[in-house]
């Protein structure tokens, strides 16, 4: 991944004079003057994080640059001497060999810094028409933009790891649980696949953030617009970028799509947590629903017998860490009033942070996933004596014509019985049921089978054989 930018330009100087004029001190000098200020400086700057962001301010620059040349801004070999510099920067940064000071505050100034460096003072007009604060605000669309894509690939890659597991699950059963409770039983595809239409809604999400981010806002300078002749919307195309902000105060002000990426990575990382949650109770001896594979696992420093999971568990615990840099932006974006303000430098931590750990969990999860190994051994084992067909017992006393609160409390009674007695219903005689009601008999009892169970599921998205190959076959039409 790569990342953000930084802070906002103050006062805006002259497009001309290239950063280094007044070398050690950045854009501040001409106004504020040569005097102390270190501390306040490192303070302020964002090149410890924003350095991310070259990628992204190297294309706005290139795009911005061209834009300029065809409006007649820039003569033909100014253009091509800055577009050459920048080539040469974008290789530097290849290498590895780009020379970061950390006195230029930004990658913005780095870069214009370097750039001048390299082809003289023309290199300074590359600032005409914009400001910082549209600056930063494009390159943080742009990081947006390719954050989601490459999340929604991510999580792409969990779904898979799911199907793959509910595929070859084919036709076997378990627990399906309500206050961690037995409830009634599901097949292990159905239950894995519900994980899978989250993840669904999910990727949906990080594209609905992507389209807000889909936005141009160079040309909107510091606040007001530009005073050059300058094309904004030529800009947005070379960019890929699906048009230009309505409102120049909106463009340089608005973190919008950073709190909608954000929220979408919140709830992902909601339903990873979840998943996690679950891979974690199903390897314990008491559930034993699954193995993790030894390289999703770790052992004790004291206890040799231990197998902790602790991929899900980290996981889990990682979704803290996101609901926290959504907390933290929506808490510096609340108080601030038109237009830029140095408060917005924080999106860009709270987003690379949000970004990277996204990656990281559904990267990590997607290979546990895919080499657990299910034991539908033990789940068929779990489902013995649960006592959770039971509602179907109440539904076949309903079928008969009895109002189902009573067949519900004919069934209530079956199960104390039974849990009394330490046997399963169809151990029962059939005065027995009788006692509990009279149209309580065998027939009705069969129904709480766990292969009727599940096959009675028919209802649309049900746990049916068939309803959950419907499920199976769209999954692989999603993906």
């Amino acid at each position: 991944m790569t990342g953000s930018p930084g802070p906002h330009e103050p006062f805006e100087g002259d497009p001309q004079v290239p950063p280094d004029a007044a070398r050690g001190q950045g854009v501040h000098a001409a106004r504020l003057g040569a005097g102390g200020g270190a501390a306040a400086r490192a303070f302020t700057a964002s090149i410890a994080f924003d350095r991310r962001l070259y990628r992204e301010d190297l294309a706005g620059s290139r795009a911005h640059v061209r834009m300029l040349a065809a409006q007649g801004i820039l003569r033909p070999d100014e253009e091509a001497a800055i577009l050459a510099g920048l080539l040469a920067v974008e290789e530097e940064f290849a290498r590895g060999t780009f020379p970061f000071r950390a006195e230029d505050e930004d990658i913005h100034l780095n870069i214009e810094r370097r750039l001048t460096e390299l082809v003289g003072p023309v290199g300074g007009k590359l600032h005409t028409a914009r400001s910082r604060n549209d600056q930063v605000a494009l390159d943080m669309h742009l990081f947006v933009k390719r954050a989601c894509a490459e999340v929604s690939a991510a999580a792409r890659g969990l779904q898979e790891a799911l199907l793959g597991q509910a595929e070859r699950a084919g036709g076997a059963v378990m627990p399906g649980f309500t206050h961690l409770q037995h409830a009634q039983p599901v097949g292990v595809a159905h239950h894995l696949l519900a994980y899978f239409f989250m993840l669904h809604r999910d990727r949906q999400r990080l594209a609905d953030a992507a389209r807000r981010a889909d936005v141009s806002p160079l040309g909107a300078a510091a606040l007001a617009g530009s005073p050059y002749p300058i094309d904004p919307g030529r800009v947005a195309a070379e960019l890929g970028l699906g048009g230009v902000y309505a409102n120049s105060m909106d463009a340089v002000s608005d973190r919008d799509f950073v709190l909608e990426t954000l929220a979408a990575l919140s709830i992902l990382l909601v339903h990873t947590s979840r998943l996690s949650e679950e891979l974690v109770l199903w390897s314990t001896r008491e559930f034993g629903f699954a193995v993790p594979d030894d390289a999703y696992a770790t052992g004790s420093s004291i206890m040799p017998q231990k197998k902790n999971p602790d991929v899900a568990e980290l996981a889990r615990g990682k979704a803290g860490r996101v609901f926290g840099d959504l907390m933290g932006l929506l808490a510096t974006c609340k108080g601030l009033p038109l237009a830029y303000h140095s408060d917005l430098q924080e999106d860009k931590e709270a987003c690379f942070d949000a970004v990277d750990t996204a990656l990281a969990v559904l990267t990590a999860l997607a290979g546990m996933v895919a080499t657990m190994r299910l034991r539908p051994e033990r789940m068929a084992e779990a489902l013995q004596g649960d006592l959770s067909g039971l509602t179907d017992v109440a539904d076949a006393l309903a079928r008969r014509g009895v109002p189902f609160r009573e067949a519900h409390a004919a069934a209530g009674a079956l199960a104390r019985l039974c849990a009394e007695s330490g046997r399963d219903p169809e151990d029962l005689s059939a005065e027995e049921l009788s006692r509990l009601h009279p149209l309580l008999d065998r027939g009705a009892v069969a129904a709480a089978r766990t292969e009727n169970v599940v096959a009675a599921r028919r209802s649309p998205g049900g746990t049916a054989p068939e309803r959950v190959a419907e499920q199976l076959a769209l999954a692989r039409r999603l993906l």
